[in-house]
């Protein structure tokens, strides 16, 4: 059974994927892992929640809305993909830091945009650094990057 996100995390990330698809009204349909996949991603998704959005009958893409660690608390986050599993949008959905709440920019997290499972964002290189955001830069980063290798995983063991 999939972990169910509280419903402030969902209602923040079914207004996100509505304004982004440009849809009133979808349906977000959870994709179950078996035991197997538990142990061999490093994404927990026990934890987090991975869907396929539908709308009036058509297949959109999918989602995945995770929790990172901040510097003394976590934030939820929410990334969106196309139907080949690229990210098309990522946003911080709640942040519960005094400081490092730059790493919701939408300038910041469009650099994850594209990224796919063969894909791996590295810190200060291909991730821009904020000054005073280094540990959620990092997180958000790291949890990205186990996020795309968790789901090459899925897919190459027909998991998904």
């Amino acid at each position: 059974m999939a972990f169910s996100v509280p419903e402030k995390i969902e209602k923040k990330a079914r207004k996100t994927i509505s304004k982004f698809y440009e849809v009133d009204t979808f349906k977000m349909e959870n994709i179950e892992l078996d035991e197997a996949a538990h142990q061999a991603t490093t994404t927990d998704f026990k934890q987090s929640k991975l869907f396929r959005v539908h709308a009036e009958g058509q297949f959109l893409g999918y989602g995945f809305i995770g929790n990172a660690p901040s510097k003394t608390a976590t934030y939820d986050y929410l990334v969106l993909f196309d139907q080949d599993w690229i990210i098309t949008k990522s946003k911080v959905l709640v942040y519960r830091e005094e400081y490092g709440g730059e790493i919701g920019s939408k300038r910041w997290l469009k650099q994850f945009v594209g990224g796919r499972s063969n894909s791996h964002f590295a810190h200060e290189q291909d991730i821009i650094p904020i000054s005073g955001a280094t540990i959620s830069v990092r997180s958000m980063t790291n949890s990205i990057n186990e996020l795309l290798e968790s789901l090459g995983w899925l897919d190459a063991n027909d998991r998904i």
